[in-house]
């Protein structure tokens, strides 16, 4: 690895993202009903569905081609059509009229905002009547384009094919395409694909796995969705079938791991329906990416993005995959109207997940996770600003990246099993399963929810929750004083065999952690005094080989001791860990924690060097601000 040298540094500072005006906050009333973070115009003009036709160039890392949006005009007198683009050379704009007649149209595109983009005007002309019309757009993305990232061959498991992959959640889709990028207005699409002819593109739409390599898809997704959840991926992909309607798109090396690991999708599935009411998108697949992929799952509709750093060999942490499954209904069918909303998706969706959970597993199993959540939660209200311990959440003037917390998981589910600790859980699972067929294929803010919540359930049980009890919920930082904590008497046992051996009363060798779930282990190694010695570390570390641990969330965990107690041994695995996985939840608390001293400090900056070039461009961005911004802050505090 090449040492981060002055020079190297200020490279690396030059691409920082400028400060900008939308940083500005304001006293404001909130419109419950916009999305500040759209400069599309809706209500006004809604566009209502998307056709894509595109080349996948991996020579300019660059998608270019043509979209043609289908737009409804609401508002007799509108003009002007807004769209949201980030950094899209925008070639040439055309209403599209019978028989593929183009009439050129007149359009602009605004300032670019570092965290907006540049709002594109079109300009429809007055004889445009109908209330109905399609705008053709021909354009080409950026190689930096923020939702795409775009692997060389040795960046893949099979080291022989380039690979791409979209993320557009929260709000990165208007990087590769120009729409309306709001959670608020939903869409059906098509789209034509070419490709290398020893490739495969897969979509959030229907997929044909079985097709030829061709270099020539096609792809239709025929329920209307909002725009972060059109998803794409290119890459030497194969298919395996695991049930009647799922089944795993894997590079080749990885295809066989995946289709063991997940072979119980099925019968998860079905546990949902059970539970939660019949599921709408015909089938769910999975597709697992390359280890740079920034999240741990992304629930595109049909398709889920996966990372592989779930795959630990025993199904112990294929709750991502209940937790994706679960966006079907609570984010994918009902969806955040925006992303001061984002709780709706989230906050439901763990609720979903620990309630599929509790019934596949059992208890024991829903009451771990649900500990080891409230952990994560407690951590996060230790730390943040009151203003983003809050579930509806003003987001104005900021990235909507930054809602990515365990406010709206965490706190969330506390605020719905409270609601289920007061009108019992068979009861709150129809109120539930009435909400999703109620608002089936709509985006609702936080104030729809508590209206309907009021009529359907509230009304006959006044008891529950008052209004004051919401607004604590929903408007308050912190966790208010009637939460229903959970507890886990597995931990318990777990936190006595800790004592024991930090003690001396037990040797490490005799712990019984061989048959401890991934939880049970989480739970004794987050939960390590800052007295652990160098010497019980490497006697733990001979007894269970933790440094060399395949389970990618115990490694994180291990690591985090590792870095707290400068554990040399484990050093070259850790400088390994950080540069092949990219995703932010495992390796941003290493750098973090890195970054509190000097020779961490400077472990962290040595190896992001090498690594920050292999990371998705949302990884860089939160990164940065970790590493790159303290590194120099740190530096002109000392010169």
């Amino acid at each position: 690895m090449l040492p981060l040298t002055n020079s190297r540094l200020a490279f690396l500072l030059a691409a920082l993202p400028l400060s900008n005006a939308m940083a500005q906050t304001t006293t404001a009333p909130y419109d419950t009903t916009r999305d500040y973070h759209s400069y599309s115009n809706p209500r006004a003009m809604r566009v209502e569905h998307v056709d894509l036709d595109l080349d996948v160039d991996f020579k300019t890392k660059t998608l270019g081609g043509t979209v043609d949006l289908v737009v409804h005009r609401l508002d007799e007198a509108a003009r002007d059509l807004a769209l949201d683009t980030r950094d899209l050379t925008i070639q040439k704009i055309s209403l599209l009229g019978e028989g593929g007649k183009l009439t050129p149209l007149t359009f602009r595109l605004d300032a670019r905002d570092p965290v907006l983009g540049s709002a594109l005007h079109v300009a429809i002309p007055a004889d445009v009547a109908a209330p109905t019309f399609t705008v053709r757009i021909a354009y080409r993305s950026q190689p930096s384009a923020s939702g795409l990232q775009w692997l060389t061959p040795a960046q893949t498991a099979g080291k022989k094919y380039p690979f791409l992959f979209s993320q557009s959640e929260a709000i990165h889709a208007r990087s590769w395409i120009p729409l309306q990028d709001s959670p608020q207005v939903r869409v059906t699409y098509r789209a034509h694909i070419r490709t290398p002819r020893e490739l495969r593109a897969v979509m959030s739409a229907g997929n044909q796995p079985e097709s030829a390599l061709n270099g020539d898809y096609r792809f239709e997704m025929p329920q209307a969705i909002p725009s972060y959840l059109i998803a794409l991926a290119v890459g030497d992909l194969q298919f395996r079938s695991i049930g009647a309607r799922t089944g795993v798109f894997a590079e080749p090396l990885t295809l066989a791991a995946a289709a063991n690991e997940f072979a119980e999708t099925e019968s998860m599935l079905e546990t949902c329906e059970k539970l939660f009411g019949p599921y709408r998108w015909t089938r769910y697949d999975l597709l697992i990416l390359p280890p740079s992929f920034p999240y741990g799952g992304m629930e595109n509709p049909r398709l889920s993005f996966i990372t592989p750093t779930v795959i630990a060999g025993d199904r112990s942490l294929v709750s991502l995959i209940t937790h994706e499954m679960a966006h079907s209904w609570s984010g994918n069918l009902v969806t955040n109207a925006t992303w001061r909303d984002f709780w709706l998706n989230e906050g439901f969706t763990v609720f979903l997940e620990r309630r599929i959970l509790d019934s596949l597993y059992g208890q024991a199993r829903h009451d771990m996770e649900a500990v080891h959540g409230l952990q994560d939660l407690n951590q996060d209200l230790s730390t943040l600003e009151p203003r983003d311990q809050v579930l509806a959440i003003d987001l104005r003037g900021r990235d909507p990246d930054d809602a990515f917390s365990n406010i709206p998981y965490e706190k969330g589910y506390l605020f719905l099993k409270l609601l289920e600790s007061k009108v019992g859980t068979e009861r709150f699972d129809a109120f539930l399963r009435g909400y999703f067929d109620h608002f089936a294929f709509q985006s609702i803010t936080t104030e729809q929810f508590v209206e309907y919540l009021k009529a359907n359930l509230l009304d006959s049980a006044p008891q529950a929750v008052n209004e004051a009890d919401l607004t604590a919920w929903l408007h308050q930082p912190g966790l208010p004083e009637n939460a229903v904590l959970p507890h886990s008497d597995a931990f318990l046992k777990v936190d006595e065999e800790r004592r024991a051996w930090l003690e001396g009363r037990k040797a490490a060798r005799d712990l019984p952690g061989a048959t401890w779930s991934t939880y049970e282990w989480l739970h004794f190694l987050d939960n390590m005094p800052a007295s652990v010695t160098q010497a019980q570390l490497a006697e733990l570390d001979r007894a269970f080989k933790l440094t060399q641990a395949g389970n990618a969330e115990i490694a994180h965990s291990w690591f985090m001791l590792v870095i707290r107690n400068h554990y040399q041994p484990a050093l070259a695995r850790l400088d390994q860990y950080l540069l092949t996985i990219g995703r932010l939840k495992l390796i941003k608390p290493l750098y973090k924690e890195l970054m509190k001293s000097n020779w961490g400090a400077a472990e962290a900056r040595r190896v992001y060097a090498d690594a920050r070039a292999g990371y998705h461009p949302i990884t860089t961005k939160s990164l940065d601000e970790v590493v790159l911004k303290k590194a120099a802050a740190t530096s002109a505090a000392t010169n």
